[in-house]
């Protein structure tokens, strides 16, 4: 579906001169950062806050046997320990909300982990040293199992199943297959008529962000049986209905405060410590703070995901590129979250910005053991672009060519049909080379120099191939491509089951707080997670429901 930009809607409001390039404009929040009064969520403070910390995964890849938490309930300071059975719906995926994707990530796993850091319990105590010490004392058994952590050592056959939602490793879009492809024209045919093949192969690293301030959010009572929640989220409202749909309570109930972020670059999406602080403060009637210190940043903040590229073009004694194919695997580690709709980007992207008569790709997104991946600047554009810009530079070194020349030759011209079958227009590449040779003095020969994005674009360069070859290749079947929030009215269940929790009405927000007597320490216990059972190839149905949320990205959902 192609988007048109209204003007006329809000003209009166509009200011399309973009004369702004060139003046000292002040952004509206950059006084507060230099003068130090710009409030973060850790600034809120709370009497009686209580600490989170999570016990965390020693391995790649293990089942858990047994979690014991007797010693470490018994240890000062102490309130609560909270483990998978504690959350209300303990399986998520950020883009189901948005219909994309089943839930297959657990808030706190009980049955297996699938990377190191993993967290399978948290620890609720009156001081983060208190809480530290305690985590120390939870015993965990586990059953160390092979890991796999490299994208196709993971689609082979017989590879350790990582992600039971996923049982092969490989997501599956829109409940069809297992990877996402284009096709345009022939590029076998095109390969036949090409006078080189040029092949390359191109990978990038995962990437942490590295924000100065670290994930964190802080939860508290507010009257009206209300929570509280200052956050450091880059994405408000995936937190709000996320924290929402993981504890089974209505989206009203929950007071989201953000905003400012100490640095994210896409890191903070993943509303991670939104659910858990909320469900520290629902089981303790006390607020709570659940955030990352330096190492888990490090080690368990999601990075931008690793990506390899294959690349194989079919190019013309002259430099016109006439076939291109791509073979694509983005590591998302140990679970979706946000790669799956990283890679919708990269195709999308594809075949860079040149016209190319016959492309054809694949594109994988694999689960391994490593740490999920999210977002991060680009994310899903700058792995490709790295890959194509590289090859394209391969492919001017193996015809003999000036390497702006041959990018120059094989631009999109206004016009010209794309891959994804939409007419380019305003296009600028030409120009933008121009100006690049001009800027470092590099020499361009006369015809490079006359060419123009709107000149020789058209014409038969707007014609869609006379053919393209399509296939069922990666077909999947016992999918569904719905999601939780699409809903199914007809089992539609009209009440939701709320946690067990103590009531605040008469709590103040902040800054003070009315510490309610100190809950009773509890028996000592030990949790043995449930015996694991086959893995289920996927359950749609189970992970469809309920919830209803009063917006998604600030679009209100009826």
């Amino acid at each position: 579906m192609s988007i048109e930009f209204r003007k006329e809607y809000f003209a009166d409001e509009r200011d399309d001169n973009l004369n702004e390039i060139g003046k000292p404009t002040q952004r509206q929040d950059a006084l507060g950062h230099v003068t130090g009064r710009s409030p973060y969520y850790d600034d809120h403070l709370f009497d009686g806050l209580l600490h989170i910390r999570c016990v965390r995964s020693p391995h790649h890849h293990a089942r858990i046997r047994r979690i014991d938490t007797s010693e470490a309930e018994r240890m000062p300071g102490v309130v609560r320990i909270v483990t998978g059975k504690d959350v209300p719906h303990n399986l998520n995926t950020l883009l189901s909300l948005l219909d994309f994707g089943l839930d297959d990530e657990p808030l706190l796993s009980d049955k297996k982990v699938a990377y190191k850091g993993e967290p399978v319990a948290a620890v609720i105590a009156d001081t983060e040293r208190q809480a530290r010490d305690a985590v120390a004392k939870v015993r965990v058994e586990w059953e160390e199992l092979t890991p796999v952590l490299d994208v196709e050592e993971a689609i082979k056959p017989g590879a350790p199943s990582v992600n039971e939602t996923y049982p092969k490793n490989l997501f599956v879009y829109h409940g069809k297959y297992d990877h996402q492809k284009l096709r345009f024209g022939d590029v076998e045919a095109g390969f036949a008529q090409a006078d080189k093949i040029i092949e390359g192969r191109y990978q990038m690293s995962p990437i942490e962000q590295a924000p100065t301030e670290t994930c964190g959010a802080i939860a508290a009572p507010e009257t009206n049986d209300r929570f509280v929640v200052y956050t450091s989220t880059q994405a408000l409202f995936f937190s709000l209905d996320t924290t929402s749909k993981l504890l089974k309570t209505p989206s009203n109930r929950l007071h989201f405060i953000g905003g400012t972020v100490g640095g994210g670059f896409g890191g903070k999406v993943d509303s991670l410590h939104e659910p858990l602080a909320v469900l520290g403060t629902m089981l303790t009637g006390r607020p709570c703070k659940y955030m990352f210190d330096r190492a888990e940043e490090m080690q368990v903040g999601a990075p931008r995901g690793a990506e390899r590229w294959y690349l194989k073009d079919g190019v013309m004694n002259d430099g016109r590129i006439v076939a291109r194919k791509f073979t694509g695997y983005f590591d998302s580690g140990a679970y979706t979250r946000l790669s799956s709709y990283a890679i919708i980007k990269g195709v999308g992207h594809l075949p860079g910005p040149y016209t190319i008569p016959n492309v054809y790709a694949d594109v994988y997104c694999v689960f391994t053991n490593r740490t999920p991946a999210t977002a991060m600047r680009g994310f899903g554009i700058t792995g490709v672009d790295f890959a194509i810009e590289a090859h394209m530079d391969k492919v001017a070194i193996a015809v003999g060519m000036d390497p702006i020349e041959l990018r120059i030759l094989n631009a999109y011209r206004d016009g010209d049909m794309k891959a994804h079958r939409r007419l380019a227009k305003n296009t600028a590449l030409i120009e933008c080379c121009h100006v690049a040779a001009e800027k470092s003095k590099w020499p361009l020969s006369q015809q490079a120099r006359q060419a123009s994005s709107l000149r020789d674009g058209g014409g038969e360069r707007a014609k869609m191939p006379a053919h393209t070859v399509l296939d069922q290749k990666g077909m999947v079947t016992g999918y569904s491509a719905g999601s939780y929030a699409q809903g199914n009215k007809k089992s539609q269940s009209p009440a939701q089951p709320q946690p067990s929790m103590p009531r605040h009405d008469q709590a103040p927000v902040t800054p003070r707080y009315e510490q309610p007597p100190r809950p009773q320490p509890q028996p000592a216990s030990t949790y043995t997670p449930p015996p694991s059972a086959s893995p289920p190839p996927a359950a749609p149905a189970e992970q469809r429901r309920t919830t209803r949320f009063s917006s998604i990205s600030g679009f209100r959902r009826r």
